[in-house]
């Protein structure tokens, strides 16, 4: 699927063009898709294996995650639709830079760090943690989004302190990653 771009992809019976591949994640393929007046991001689940995680069902995941974040405040893309037998999501797609691109340009901001932290206070408090990696947050007009919907319990070492703040800035964690992804 991430060689052949696929032309369309239906969502309950309604077509999506497929304009490009946006990212490929652990648990699926995210998709810049168009109806013709609107964007969006078509998330499609793939069932590849990943040695370092353990799903269970991946699209009811998705729901339950997304509920549980929106619970709990943290700007998201709204869910607008679930395509469960098809294993399908369609998400608001946010335009903007992600925190890795900022990162690898030189042009991440402090105000963006603080931003991450206040999402933290709501995640903690909740007892959850999210992906921190920084390509699962984009900025749209200064304001971060968490744009995937992964979240679990709340563990300390993969809290932001302790994993996620090596790829908010060129740390060796973040170089190594950039050079093993060209």
């Amino acid at each position: 699927m991430v060689n052949n771009l696929p032309e369309a992809l239906e969502v309950n019976g309604k077509s999506y063009k497929i304009i490009k591949l946006l990212g490929k994640g652990k648990g699926g393929y995210s998709y810049l898709a168009d109806d013709g007046r609107n964007e969006y991001v078509l998330k499609q689940i793939h069932h590849e294996p990943c040695e370092y995680y353990q799903f269970g069902n991946k699209i009811q995941a998705e729901i339950n995650d997304y509920r549980r974040l929106k619970d709990i405040g943290i700007a998201i893309p709204q869910m607008i639709d679930v395509d469960v037998d098809n294993e399908r999501i369609l998400k608001e797609y946010i335009e903007g830079d992600t925190i890795y691109d900022l990162v690898k340009s030189d042009r991440m901001k402090p105000e963006y760090i603080v931003q991450v932290r206040e999402m933290c206070r709501l995640l903690y408090a909740a007892d959850t943690n999210i992906d921190y990696f920084p390509t699962n947050f984009v900025v749209r007009d200064g304001k971060i989004y968490y744009i995937d919907f992964e979240c679990n319990d709340y563990m300390e070492e993969w809290n932001f302190e302790n994993w996620g703040i090596k790829y908010w800035s060129k740390t060796p964690e973040f170089l190594e990653y950039m050079e093993s992804h060209r």
